[in-house]
């Protein structure tokens, strides 16, 4: 019995010590198609040295912001350090909103202009130069915020600079302008299988240097910061950066020498503006063949109660089986909280939905306390039962009869366990004229694609609580940003300015702290009038802007691609149509016609002479550094791949012989394993 006891020690000891130290991949253990895409830890090849692993030597970014808009230049550069060719891939992130319009490869002294092309087209392109020994580029879109670069025939000896150039429209939040410039794309946890695995998410496995290691690419940032109007401050709170004024409006921004690794975190500059009242502006270019503008509706940095309009709050909630327990309670203790803030100026209405949707009222009542303590009541009956039907109630809430001049928002809280997302989000979409939506999520695990989807499509916020304790926080933080619109009924006529192709088509209400932005095209004269009008808690509110003071400007080039980009998101994001093939061929058509990045386009460069006659190179992934905070658990929890291969039997018998010395020591100390 006791030689079994120790045979069974033996073997519990060396598998837990193996396991422990990560001695063995974790493929040994499982067959190939068992293999999930994931991220792994870079291994030093100590036959080509540290430096031919590193083809990404350095990123520099020059960033030039005029008021709302950021034109960025992106210089990748790529080197060969050793003695061999090489093809290099790097992935690397973006913001979702990037506009990627344009893309060179310069080699010496020669400067080649990307082609944008259809995917697959411009993969071919890319291939048959690789095969041919031509050296070139390809850029393509892994997701909206993450893109890969594949460089093919890098020769000994040389310099590739690949440079990109996106416009990208700033919002501001809470009254702060930001620019956000994402460095390294963060590790990703994935259980799709290896094998047959799709090539948009192949990219998913990628190495990663061990934690602490500093990134071997190199990071460089200036930014010119020129508002239109005074800036009241301008800082960078993720890096160490000089700010030098040239004067109250416009300020020149660079990293400090210190920053030279500082690719391992988001670079974040934030600026405010002095102005306080509701600011409009029209931005203007003429193109050759299209023109292009933009109208910004800016509110004030806070709102004054008295000009606050009057409010209606649609609360629709879900009551079915799933909300049962946590969520309907801290729902009930959240629309408590909801109602006891309103006026008795505003009128509320209150929809329950499970199977089907129960309206406490035909038409919204005035926030009296006896109204209010009804709500409550009906409420605080619920337990939670029965189907998710949101659909319908989303449809009595936007037909709901309103008053004019007052600002509907509907507020949706539920975890989101449905089905027909992409209707919802059409659904509110096609109502935005009508009412802003707000979402909160409330749940240990809510569906955060029913929930960020509903307030993007309604031009709101998402919420989320999954533990109790973070509740009061955010219902105060969800209080204090429904509870301020600062203009209701919004509407934009043109007079003498024929303007078309308007992006976003419905204008929703305006709040604080958050700007309106309409993109369109127009043909003919830059002239006319624009006019704006809503009502404000003081009344009747008209702007009117003459277009023939705003003059077209080389600057605002960009508006083209943030127009094109708009309409691919619009597409692209949140909707019912999403995946079909008319989808797809109109998203295709803004690309090739706008020269710009999207699921479906993508940027390819080639040089016209063969560089690599011998025809064979070495695939090289760019190891990527973890995130500034990240630990090596994000990889899988174990540093598997660290070890050289060469010392895995030195430490295997290592283990063995200490696994053993526990026996013999059990053994003679008279231990019997009771």
């Amino acid at each position: 019995m006791e030689k079994l006891f120790s045979k069974c020690v033996f073997v519990w000891l060396l598998a837990a010590l193996i396991g422990y130290f990560g001695l063995f991949p974790a493929a040994a253990t499982e067959a190939p198609s068992d293999k999930t895409l994931s991220p792994y830890f870079y291994i030093k090849d100590q036959k080509e040295g540290a430096e031919a692993s590193f083809p990404v030597k350095e990123t520099e970014v020059s960033v030039t912001i005029s008021g709302v808009i950021a034109d960025v230049r992106v210089t990748q550069t790529y080197q060969n350090t050793g003695d061999q060719p090489i093809n290099a891939r790097y992935i690397f992130p973006a913001s979702t909103r990037a506009s990627v319009h344009g893309m060179t490869m310069t080699i010496g002294e020669t400067r080649i202009k990307a082609d944008i092309q259809k995917k697959k087209q411009a993969e071919k392109t890319f291939e048959a130069a690789k095969k041919e020994g031509k050296s070139a580029s390809l850029l393509k879109q892994q997701r909206p915020n993450v893109f890969s670069m594949d460089v093919a025939n890098i020769m000994p000896g040389d310099d590739i600079h690949i440079e990109l150039h996106y416009s990208e429209f700033l919002v501001p939040a809470d009254g702060n302008y930001e620019f956000v410039f994402p460095t390294v794309v963060g590790p990703r946890y994935s259980e799709i299988p290896a094998s047959g695995a799709p090539e948009a998410d192949k990219w998913i496995q990628s190495p990663y240097l061990p934690e602490g290691e500093k990134p071997e690419m190199r990071f460089d940032l200036t930014a010119d910061v020129a508002a239109g109007m005074p800036l009241q401050e301008i800082r960078c709170p993720s890096h160490s950066a000089a700010i030098n004024w040239q004067n109250a409006g416009h300020a020149k921004v660079s990293l400090s020498p210190s920053e030279v690794h500082g690719g391992n975190r988001d670079f974040i500059l934030q600026y405010r503006l002095s102005g306080r009242q509701i600011e409009s502006g029209l931005l203007l270019h003429e193109g050759e063949t299209e023109n292009f503008f933009a109208l910004m509706v800016q509110p004030p940095e806070r709102v004054a109660p008295r000009v606050i309009p009057a409010r209606e709050y649609v609360f629709v909630v879900d009551v079915s089986g799933s909300m049962n327990g946590f969520p309907l309670n801290n729902a009930k203790t959240l629309l408590d909280g909801l109602l006891g803030d309103l006026h008795e100026r505003d009128r509320f209405n209150v929809i329950l939905f499970a199977d089907s949707a129960r309206i406490m009222a035909p038409a919204s009542v005035p926030a009296t306390r006896q109204h209010i303590d009804q709500a409550i009541r009906l409420i605080n009956h619920q337990r939670g039962g029965g189907g998710t039907r949101l659909l319908k109630a989303l449809e009595k809430a936007v037909a709901l009869p309103g008053d004019e001049g007052r600002s509907r928002s509907i507020v949706l809280v539920t975890d989101g366990y449905i089905a027909v997302e992409r209707e919802v989000f059409a659904l509110i979409e096609n109502h935005l004229n009508t009412a802003n939506v707000f979402s909160f999520g409330i749940g240990s695990s809510v569906n955060r694609y029913l929930v960020e989807g509903v307030a993007k499509a309604g031009l709101g916020e998402p919420f989320v609580v999954t533990d109790p304790n973070q509740a009061p926080a955010a219902a105060q933080k969800f209080r204090k940003y429904i509870a301020s619109p600062v203009l209701t009924d919004i509407a934009v006529s043109y007079e003498e300015f024929d303007a078309y192709d308007v992006e976003p088509a419905a204008i929703p209400d305006l709040f604080a702290k958050r700007p309106v932005v309409v993109f369109g095209k127009w043909r003919g004269k830059a002239g006319g009038r624009i006019q704006i009008t809503g009502k404000t808690g003081a009344g009747e509110y008209t702007r009117t802007i003459n277009v023939s003071e705003a003059a077209s400007s080389e600057v605002n080039r960009p508006l083209r691609y943030l127009w094109a980009r708009s309409r691919v998101a619009r597409l692209s994001d949140y909707n019912v149509e999403k995946g079909n093939a008319e989808n797809e061929m109109a998203i295709t058509s803004l690309g090739l016609t706008y020269n710009l990045l999207t699921r479906y386009t993508s940027f390819v460069a080639v040089h016209d002479r063969i560089r690599n006659t011998e025809g064979t190179a070495r695939d090289i992934d760019q190891p990527l550094p973890l995130p500034k905070g990240v630990s090596h658990l994000a990889v899988g929890g174990q540093m598997a791949r660290v070890p050289e291969p060469g010392l895995w039997p030195i430490m295997a018998g290592a283990l063995i012989v200490m696994a053993m010395g526990v026996l013999r020591r059990r053994r003679y100390s008279g231990g019997h394993g009771r």
